[in-house]
Formats: structure tokens, sequence, C-alpha cells
């Protein structure tokens, strides 16, 4: 799970740089505001990619999804894209899980087959 979050993540710390990028071009937003909610998303993003397997770090991820959709309140592209990204988490969390148990089982599997040297 950790490898299909974390590519997902740095996916997304791309698309936010990209996006404060755009959001800078807004007249009503300073460059400082831009940079600062941006950075903060980016450092989550990057942060994320440690914690997604610990307790809470999947539910942090949605969090991020959330914002990232809200976003586009700012940059109307970014509903967009944080739908696709969210879908992208979706599919990151369930398919990782479902490695991660099939991984656990052929290796209890074949922990189980191996005869004891003795």
């Amino acid at each position: 799970m950790r490898t299909l979050c974390s590519s997902t993540l740095i996916g997304e710390f791309f698309v936010i740089g990209f996006a404060g990028l755009v959001a800078m071009k807004d007249p009503d937003l300073s460059m400082a505001t831009v940079w600062t909610v941006s950075g903060v998303a980016m450092f989550l993003c990057l942060v994320l990619c440690g914690l997604v397997t610990r307790p809470g770090g999947v539910v942090l991820g949605w969090a991020l999804q959330l914002a990232l959709i809200a976003s586009g309140f700012v940059v109307p592209t970014m509903f967009f894209l944080g739908a696709i990204f969210a879908a992208l988490w979706w599919a990151s969390v369930h398919y990782g899980r479902k490695v991660d148990e099939a991984k656990a089982r052929f290796a209890d599997q074949a922990s189980s087959s191996t005869p004891d040297a003795a």
C-alpha cells in the first residue's frame, strides 16, 4: 500500500506546485498567501509518504484529497484534478491493501511449506 499511496502523493506534490503557479495570477491573492498554502500542502504530501502505513495516515490522506478538491474555488481546474487524485487515492488504498494481503499470504505459505533444516 505504501508504494501506491506514496506515488499518488508525489504526483499531488507536483500538481499542487503547478496550481500555486496558476493561483499567483489571481490579483486578489498575495504571493505569500499562495506559497504558504501551497507549501504546507506540498510538505504534507511528503510527510504523508512516510506516515501512510501508520494509524491515521490514510485519514490524513483523505483530508488532503478534500482540501485539493476545495482548492478548486481558487483554481477551478483543481475541482477536476482533485477528483482525479481522490479516485487515485481510493485505488491506491484499496488495491494497495489487497497487494499487502497477498504478499502476507504468500510469505506465510512459503514459510509453512519450507521444511525445517534439522
